[in-house]
């Protein structure tokens, strides 16, 4: 907000100080001002502005001078220096020292309050991003992981203790097990946090491209290249750098990618400067890394480079109690993306879901409930709103029939017997009509459907509406 925003005004030119002051208060922001640097250093600690807009030369303390002792106080302040023509030399020096910009006297008005708004609005989208950067760690923070099983209890504690470290992570599991999830803990919990989060998956760039996504690349370097561009480790400086499905990294790459693990180095495509790198790498991959060594398909001394910590992530069938809490974690997810009003699953529908194989993992589950919350027509989530492969998977192999001894059947068998006698008799005072029956059963139509298809009942076609 420009009322919370004080802007210090420097200059030992009084005239220019007042009017400077009016012509930026009007504008919504708080003013304050002093006539030469040792007055000016008086009002920063005693206001803290925001923005400074000072002169250049004063008497005593002049603007350089000054202009670096708040910088050495507060960095983040934003500074802008009033310079006459002959000074722009002194002024554009500034700016490698850390000026936000200058401005020429003399100086047009509406000039000023253009640069003080750019500067405004330039601290007001730092200050978004630092905030978008905390809800961003905090989302990621270890104890948010869903689970109740003991194996990935440890596995939170181990991805704890090695987020507090720079070594390299190896992070083992099939897809979907969220294997991307976990690299972002580890980033998020470390004292890179703020720094950037870069992720390149090394299946999906072609051959020919992926070292320039790794690298970069000069102008001219290859047929397409127009321009400079950098690549991941250049982005990732000072960060982490997340290589998905490492596995499928071609050997000549690997070669590159052991030199960058080495010695912190690497040249762009088509370029002679050797640049300088810190980043730390989170490798994954759904593959066995050590087959891969003895099958010659993967390199020795990069695997050993790679795997200082090695994180296996369970895949969701080995954890059958996590589905519940992951499946109702997606629905009100879902339910709230999609503006249903949706608040629970049917015991039978969790039922399924927890008998489920799940080859696909955590991200089949979420697909599976996502669907299922788009085809629901109520506020429960019945087992006929998940996918077909599932409902398929439940259906029985007994054709429904007059209910047996308990020695016979289990409960289960029983109970499905007895729903289907009731729906026969239903049909029946129906004239085999299903919207009436389902209407009779307080039940929705496709309720009923999948209960005629779960028990195998057949009805007229002339009379099934």
């Amino acid at each position: 907000m420009k009322q919370d925003t004080r802007i210090l005004i420097v200059d030992d030119d009084e005239s220019i100080r007042r009017l400077l002051s009016v012509v930026l208060s009007r504008e919504g922001y708080q003013t304050s001002s002093a006539e030469d640097g040792n007055e000016a250093m008086a009002a920063f600690h005693e206001t803290a502005p925001d923005i400074v807009l000072m002169d250049i030369r004063m008497p005593g303390l002049g603007g350089i001078e000054a202009m670096q002792l708040m910088h050495a106080i507060r960095p983040s302040v934003t500074i802008i220096l009033m310079t006459a023509f002959a000074e722009l030399e002194t002024a554009i020096q500034a700016i490698k020292l850390g000026v936000f910009d200058y401005v020429v006297k003399p100086f047009d008005l509406t000039e000023i309050k253009l640069l003080v708004e750019r500067a405004w609005q330039m601290r007001d989208m730092r200050q978004q991003i630092s905030v978008l950067k905390e809800e961003l760690s905090d989302s990621f923070r270890l104890e948010r992981i869903l689970t109740n099983n003991p194996a990935m209890l440890a596995l939170c504690a181990a991805t704890e203790r090695a987020s507090k470290s720079n070594a390299t992570v190896v992070i083992l599991g099939e897809s979907g097990v969220g294997k991307e999830l976990l690299a972002a803990s580890l980033h998020y919990n470390s004292p890179r946090a703020r720094q950037p989060f870069v992720k390149l998956n090394c299946g999906a760039i072609p051959e020919g491209l992926l070292e320039s996504e790794l690298f970069g690349h000069e102008k001219g370097a290859f047929t397409g290249a127009v321009a400079r561009r950098t690549g991941r480790f250049e982005q990732a400086n000072g960060g982490t750098l997340f290589l998905d499905e490492i596995g499928e990294l071609p050997l000549v790459l690997q070669v590159k990618l052991l030199r960058v693990l080495q010695d912190k180095e690497f040249e762009r495509v088509g370029g002679e400067s050797t640049l300088k790198t810190d980043v730390r790498i989170v490798a994954a991959t759904h593959r066995d890394l050590a087959a891969m060594v003895e099958a010659g398909t993967f390199r020795r001394d990069l695997f050993y480079r790679l795997n200082v910590i090695n994180l296996s992530v369970p895949p969701l069938r080995e954890r059958r109690g996590d589905i519940p809490l992951l499946a109702n974690h997606f629905l009100h997810k879902f339910a709230d993306e999609h503006g249903r009003e949706i608040d629970a699953f049917d015991d039978h529908a969790l039922a399924l879901l927890q008998r489920q194989p799940w080859p696909g993992n955590v991200r089949e589950l979420a697909n599976a409930v996502e669907r299922a919350v788009v085809m629901s027509s109520g506020k429960q989530i019945f087992a006929e709103d998940l996918p077909p492969q599932i409902i398929d998977q439940d259906l029985p192999n007994e054709v429904p029939g007059e209910l047996g001894s308990g020695e016979e059947q289990n409960l289960k068998t029983q109970v499905r017997n007895f729903e289907a006698q009731v729906i026969v008799q239903a049909l029946e005072r129906n004239a085999g009509n299903r919207s009436r029956t389902a209407t009779e059963l307080g039940i929705s139509r496709r309720a009923l459907l999948y209960k005629l298809h779960e028990c195998r009942i057949d009805t007229a076609d002339d009379c099934a509406e």
